[in-house]
């Protein structure tokens, strides 16, 4: 009887997939890759073609000892690890690590763990695609020269422990850009005017925004004045019906944000739970960048619709997929496998967390597949003198796909019955006018959920990188979350001054994007891999070595404060620790007195008039308080300014 040989990546996988392929196959896992860069090297020979020297990872010995034992026993060979370009090189890595240059070898890929896509991936089988391999190479290749010319340098110019990344470099300029535009924001001043109208006849009076901008209140005093012995009247009255298209199903930057807004989890948590639900047959392939939903499934979810809603809920017109076609629209968008299988029927079988986010990726792709809400909107224009006020109301017609979902971020629909009880005859009276002052807000800070969008937006990194990229500045500390919002802490803001002045191409964002275009085109057999690797290295290289001679050691510890060591008279001096700056004496180890460092920012305090300084949290985020806390609990998150600026109250 013939014996066949199914390798796969996780071995949560192996009982799933033996049970679907029955007594003839034997299924093992080889754990993930088998075989890397060494830690110790570069790991590029750039003096012959830049040729990887790979090596067995440490603790894979004994995995790969018994997978070459049951080669031994196969007459045919399938590696079936993830459907992706990663998937793809540990497949090759196994290849190469088993020596199975003799053996009748197949390359399989499945985007769900069912029986039918297991089934068909066998039928299916074909080689390796080194194309899709390269491209991998040269993602790892040019993540390991960044990485290890330029970590060693920060380890001697700041501190051991730290480290530069392609794309992790290029998220934290993102953030640190963003603070700077925060930081520089200049309020401006704007008012906001709502009439209070009596309609004759009703009990509620109905309230209409002022049409126009209103910038101070010597405007406003004004408007109020001109409004004063005017009378309002139903201008005009409009409806009109609109309608709103039910949102793609997720890919893996829609569901990281979806699930950080809705579920508040962060985007690691995201991909190792739905990575679960994967492994466990629940949900299609978590890495992709497509929306595109097989034929099959369409027809299942039609079935499932018309039965549970009715027919009239039928997706009317195809959605619409990426503009754009990349590498890995050759996946489908994240679904559930089975339909069918609802959350509330397999709400007992999954924990807390993973039932959260299964419902949201059933929620999300059941509703993709709906026709659109329907509204009815009417808008009412009040004429007084020269001004207009406008009040609107809708209310939903038919609710299609929010039978099923609404986005976290979406707006509420106004509701007002008032304007459906108004006509141009209704007779208004004015009773009141509320001004209020406003100021414009700065931009947003970052959180895990919009620094994902940007980062797919501009085209840096693909699906397989936004959780390991965001993970590890937070982890190196350039970065401190905090209430779902990034925050630069002092050890980031330095890296980044270091990288965007020794540097700028790394972090620059086109350069960035345009290599992952270049890795794209390798993947589709248009570039050559090393062609890549040979125009980047020397660059770097020369980058490096100027940055060696010219990068001056920070030295932010140095500076002397007039502030006096208790212990011993001396002027204290500013360190520079794991968590920024701190004062230490610098009698040191004579004298080891330290204390928390207090910088001013030249702004009085406005509840007791001492200095205003800059402190930490504990995980770094900046806020500004009085130096004479606790005594005083004056605190702000933003950087206050005098008074006497016009533009704050």
């Amino acid at each position: 009887m013939a014996r066949y040989l199914v390798i796969v990546e996780s071995p949560a996988k192996v009982k799933t997939i033996k049970k679907f392929l029955g007594s003839s196959y034997v299924v093992t896992a080889s754990n993930g890759h088998v075989r890397d860069l060494p830690k110790s090297t570069l790991g590029i020979d750039v003096e012959h073609d830049f040729e990887p020297k790979y090596i067995t990872i440490r603790g894979k010995g004994d995995i790969l000892a018994n997978l070459r034992k049951e080669v031994k026993k196969a007459d045919k060979i399938y590696l079936a690890t993830d459907p992706d370009r990663e998937g793809e090189a540990i497949a090759w890595h196994l290849y190469i690590a088993l020596k199975l240059e003799d053996k009748k070898v197949y390359r399989i890929s499945f985007n769900e763990i069912t029986k039918n896509a297991v089934k068909t991936s066998i039928k299916e089988a074909r080689e390796i695609d080194m194309n899709l391999v390269d491209a991998q190479q040269a993602r790892r290749a040019l993540d390991r020269m960044v990485g290890y010319r330029i970590s060693p340098l920060l380890w001697a110019k700041v501190k051991r422990g730290l480290s530069a990344g392609r794309v992790q470099s290029v998220a934290l300029r993102l953030i640190a850009d963003r603070e700077d535009e925060i930081n520089a924001f200049v309020p401006e001043e704007y008012w906001t005017l709502e009439a209070s109208l009596q309609i004759e006849g009703e009990k509620k009076p109905l309230v209409a925004k002022f049409v126009g901008d209103i910038y101070s209140k010597e405007q406003m005093d004004s408007i109020v004045k001109e409004l004063e012995h005017e009378k309002f009247y139903v201008e005009d009255i409009k409806a009109s019906e609109r309608s709103k298209k039910a949102p793609l199903p997720f890919t893996t930057s829609t569901m990281q944000q979806e699930a950080s807004k809705v579920l508040n989890f962060a985007t690691q948590k995201t991909m190792r739970i739905a990575q679960q639900l994967y492994e466990e047959g629940m949900i299609t392939y978590l890495r992709t960048d497509s929306t595109r939903v097989s034929d099959e499934a369409q027809e299942n979810a039609k079935a499932y619709i018309t039965e549970n809603y009715g027919e009239k809920y039928i997706l009317r017109t195809g959605k619409k997929t990426n503009a754009e076609k990349k590498i890995q629209d050759a996946h489908e968008a994240i679904r559930p496998t089975d339909i069918t299988k609802a959350p509330a029927v397999m709400k007992d079988n999954l924990s807390r967390d993973a039932f959260r986010l299964y419902q949201l990726i059933w929620k999300r792709f059941v509703a993709s597949r709906m026709d659109a809400a329907k509204y009815e909107t009417t808008s009412v224009k009040i004429a007084a003198g020269k001004h207009s006020f406008m009040v609107t109301t809708s209310s939903v017609k038919f609710d299609g796909f929010r039978a099923v979902y609404t986005e976290a971020d979406e707006e509420k629909e106004e509701s007002n019955v008032m304007v459906k009880r108004i006509s141009k005859d209704s007779k208004l009276t004015k009773e009141s006018l509320d001004a209020k002052q406003h100021f414009t807000q700065p931009p947003a800070h970052y959180t895990e959920a919009s620094l994902v969008k940007t980062l797919e937006e501009l085209g840096i990194g693909r699906p397989s990188t936004y959780a390991p990229t965001i993970s590890t500045i937070i982890a190196r500390r350039y970065v401190a979350k905090e209430k779902k919002n990034l925050y630069m802490t002092e050890i980031g803001e330095v890296v980044n001054g270091m990288m965007k002045q020794s540097f700028p191409s790394i972090v620059d964002v086109n350069f960035t994007a345009n290599m992952e275009g270049l890795l794209d085109m390798v993947a589709e057999g248009k570039v050559e891999w090393k062609s890549i690797i040979s125009n980047f290295y020397p660059d770097l290289e020369e980058a490096v070595e100027l940055a060696e001679k010219e990068l001056q050691k920070v030295k932010i510890a140095d500076e002397v404060t007039d502030v006096i060591c208790e212990e011993c008279g001396r002027n204290m001096v500013i360190k520079y620790g794991p968590h920024g700056k701190f004062l230490a004496c610098p009698g040191f180890p004579e004298c080891r007195n330290t204390k928390q460092y207090l910088e001013k920012i030249g702004v009085k305090c406005p509840l007791c008039g001492k200095d205003v300084v800059v402190r930490k949290t504990k995980k770094g985020r900046k806020y500004y308080g009085c130096e004479d806390n606790p005594n005083c609990e004056y605190m702000s998150w933003n950087k206050p300014i005098e008074k006497s600026d016009k533009n704050l109250k």
